[in-house]
């Protein structure tokens, strides 16, 4: 059995790489990062840094420089300057994350869907993230994309601005992401352009605000417990 074989789509026994130092977005206080006296955890004196890694140099190790090559080969074939499409690519964790300019998404996700030397023919969902103090890319959209041929798994990642929460629908490459994309529209806002029918999935359709965004009210309403108020979880006192 060949090391590609045992090594499957997970990555397992590449060489460890990590990205960069990345930039760091927020320092975050408390198990959850309230700032508003609401964290209930008993880890309010907890102090980190949050961080996105940063570019990874090559050789990313393993197949993933076979996969980039491929890639950038494939683009400029059809005309385009890879590094306008790739924005730069991470290799963390054992994993590899091309961040792609979303005006390019669709014609990078068609390459590597149809491109016989990769040939990623499923996309298993997209996800919304939201970084509030990633400023000009405060969401993005997190593509999961595997090769049954050949065995690999890797991830494409859309960031845009709060302001403007645009991006090319996947559904006519990939139409599994139908319902996925109504998900990530429902809860963080994502506006997945050119997605046949673009509505709330989970929540009620007048619904107001995206309830995944780190700026969303924990909400609640105050209940009444034993002739005591009980407040809404976002106006509890802190127990650190």
């Amino acid at each position: 059995m060949s090391d590609e074989q045992l090594n499957g789509s997970g990555g397992a026994g590449l060489p460890e790489q990590r990205g960069g130092a990345g930039e760091e977005i927020r320092v975050q206080r408390g198990m959850f990062g309230a700032d508003n006296g609401g964290d209930t955890s008993g880890y309010g004196g907890l102090v980190r840094s949050v961080r996105l890694p940063g570019e990874t140099a090559r050789p990313y190790g393993g197949w993933f420089d076979e996969v980039a090559d491929e890639l950038e080969g494939a683009l400029e074939e059809q005309g385009l300057v890879p590094g306008n499409a790739i924005d730069r690519t991470v290799v963390d964790r054992d994993e590899i994350t091309f961040h792609i300019e979303r005006e390019y998404l669709v014609r990078v996700a068609r390459t590597l869907r149809d491109d016989p030397a990769l040939r990623f023919e499923l996309c298993t969902g997209v996800s919304g993230v939201n970084y509030p103090g990633d400023k000009g890319r405060e969401l993005h959209a997190v593509y999961h994309l595997r090769s049954i041929t050949h065995n690999r798994l890797i991830r494409l990642e859309v960031s845009m601005p709060d302001a403007d929460p645009h991006v090319p629908s996947l559904v006519a490459v990939y139409p599994t992401n139908d319902w996925h994309e109504r998900e990530a529209y429902d809860f963080f806002g994502i506006v997945f352009d050119g997605h046949p029918a673009l509505t709330r999935i989970m929540m009620p359709d007048d619904w107001q605000g995206f309830p995944q965004r780190k700026d969303y009210p924990l909400g609640g309403i105050a209940v009444e417990y034993k002739g005591a108020q009980i407040p809404a979880p976002d106006q509890r006192r802190s127990y650190s």
